[in-house]
């Protein structure tokens, strides 16, 4: 985040904490034993305090420091409540408010503001060390005679500002100061009204397009839109700007997260966090925030060794767990990295087929990291596999679902021994999604290109028909071949589910047919979608489906194109689950 927008997000908290101080003095000075209204106060004093000190605005940390101070000394009961002493509190208060400003503003605060801090201090001073440790110059009866010798009075002051005031300040006595009304720059808004605005957008971007589609080929001059073009796209594109937050808004919360679990687990853990400046939808942060506490409390609970075994191994006692945000084109990279003791796949194989996950067979065709991506299946997490397995075990199912939900994937790293990196590659925007149009028939539809690998052009030699399904080959690996008119043809989930529909077209192409393939992947499978036509690539907004197509199966979500056609976006996940289901 720029230093300016965290300059503004200062000064919306700073403004906030200032005001809530004038009210909880006000509370106060109605009820002095109003304990609540003292913590509150002593709470949002620290908090400027820190906050102003972070952001090197040194005026506003020493005057909160002295505010703190007295409502330390008010809390332990060493400093009695009274009228003259809010009067004191109210000007204190007064003084943030003009520092608030002056940071703001970029402009200085008159030296005298000090008065009032100095006779804070001294009263704070006089509670905890009594009144032999003050300076004699601050006496009441000596004032009038300082006035006198201006002159020499600096000889005469002791140099600590943060015991006596200085002559200037002694000459302006009453401290009187401008209280003027301030607004901060920043306005909360609820999520759902910025819900609501993002949804309004996208249906101008699509009436745009229906628009823009229609009168070109009316005018044949598409120039005459591009300011409007560009516009809306910028409209776009700062409505969702709105919607972003710092990923740090989640880390931060895992310092006690990762404090806890090491403790239940008896374990010494460190956590580094890094990459919290970047940015993501705040949706998308919220939707997943479930998913990374349990890979993290994983990463602590089965991949960070006992320190006796680390010791045993040659570790530090000490594990590490790092979680890092990363931001690539479209997309954030959020990873959980841990030096534990990694994943084994020989106890994965293991474990698949105690519990049925897998038959022997097809463990035996599967490679070491198609076998790890077996932690995710449903039916693989129990408690026996908690303790048993060098890695992760409960409800990654769970994990999975939930980043399939906005589009994102997960992908696992490990090395026995030397510990596991989940990286959970995320959509930046829920909002707008990039996507390959293709069609079907006399249907339009559009695929997420988070999902897409490529797009290869396959003739009828390259296919083979293996068992009930095909095969070809692809970068020298071999990807399975779906017909998506078979898919979309079949009259039930159940037929699907036999897998004696997928030679239908296969069949029916002639020896010399060419076919259009949009090869993509889930998990550790990679399948070719064959297509009719290929269109563009495009950016959308989709939008839920409604009734009674609301629970319709193997499709996410619809948009409208420019040509005013419904165009349906393909769950890939869904699909790919039903095909080797």
């Amino acid at each position: 985040m720029k230093v300016n927008e965290l300059k503004e997000i200062f000064l919306a908290e700073a403004l906030e904490g200032y005001e809530e101080l004038n009210k909880q003095l006000i509370v106060l000075e109605k009820d002095y034993k109003n304990k609540k209204a003292i913590e509150t106060i002593f709470r949002i004093t620290h908090t400027l305090k820190a906050n102003a000190a972070g952001m090197g605005f040194d005026d506003v940390a020493a005057m909160a420091h002295t505010f703190e101070d007295v409502f330390s000394e008010i809390k332990n009961n060493t400093i009695a409540l009274e009228a003259t002493l809010f009067e004191d509190l109210f000007k204190a208060n007064d003084i943030f408010g003009l520092l608030i400003n002056a940071v703001k503003t970029e402009t200085k605060v008159p030296i005298r503001y000090k008065g009032i801090k100095a006779k804070l201090e001294v009263l704070v001073r006089k509670s905890k060390y009594g009144e032999n440790s003050l300076p004699q110059i601050i006496d009441n009866t000596s004032v009038s005679s300082l006035l006198a010798q201006n002159d020499s009075i600096e000889n005469k002051i002791p140099k600590n500002d943060s015991i006596i005031a200085t002559t200037e300040e002694l000459q302006h006595p009453d401290n009187q100061y401008e209280n003027k009304v301030s607004f901060s720059d920043l306005v909360s808004i609820p999520i759902r009204k910025l819900d609501n605005l993002l949804n309004l957008v996208g249906e101008l971007m699509i009436e745009r397009d229906r628009v823009v589609t229609t009168l070109t080929s009316q005018l044949k001059n598409r120039n005459e839109f591009s300011r409007l073009q560009k516009i809306t796209s910028e409209l776009q594109y700062s409505v969702m700007d709105v919607r972003l937050v710092q990923v740090n808004v989640l880390f931060s919360k895992f310092n006690r997260i990762v404090r806890d679990t090491a403790q239940l687990e008896n374990k010494k853990v460190n956590l580094t966090l890094e990459g919290t400046e970047n940015e993501i939808d705040r949706n998308i942060l919220q939707i997943i925030s479930d998913s990374l506490v349990h890979i993290v409390r994983n990463a602590i609970s089965h991949g960070i060794e006992t320190s006796e075994n680390r010791t045993a191994f040659g570790k530090s006692e000490v594990g590490n767990v790092i979680i890092r945000a990363k931001s690539q084109k479209n997309t954030v990279i959020i990873e959980v990295e841990d030096d534990g003791r990694g994943i084994n796949p020989k106890i994965i194989r293991q474990k698949a087929l105690e519990k049925g996950v897998a038959t022997k067979e097809i463990l035996q065709l599967m490679t070491d990291d198609d076998v790890i991506q077996l932690i995710f299946e449903p039916g693989f997490s129990s408690a026996e596999i908690v303790t048993s397995v060098s890695g992760r075990g409960v409800g990654m199912d769970v994990v999975k679902k939930s980043i399939d939900s906005i589009g994102g994937k997960v992908n696992i790293k490990t090395n026995v021994g030397q510990g596991s990196t989940f990286s959970l590659i995320l959509p930046s925007s829920m909002a707008l999604k990039s996507a390959l149009l293709f069609g079907l028939g006399d249907t339009d539809y559009a695929i997420p290109l988070s999902y897409t690998d490529a797009v290869i052009q396959l003739y009828k030699t390259d296919i083979h028909k293996v068992s009930k399904g095909l095969i070809a080959s692809h970068l020298n690996k071999n990807i399975s071949i779906v017909f998506l008119n078979d898919l979309f043809s079949a009259p039930s989930l159940e037929v699907i589910s036999e897998g004696n529909i997928y030679h239908n077209n296969y069949n029916a192409m002639p020896m010399d047919g060419r076919f259009y393939t949009i090869v993509v992947s889930y998990g550790p499978r990679q399948v070719g979608f064959v297509v009719d036509k290929l269109m563009q690539q495009k950016e959308i907004v989709e939008k839920p489906l409604s009734q009674p197509l609301k629970n319709a199966t193997f499709i996410s979500g619809a948009t409208i194109l420019g040509n005013g056609k419904v165009c349906l976006v393909l769950d890939v996940p869904s699909i790919i689950t039903h095909i080797f289901k």
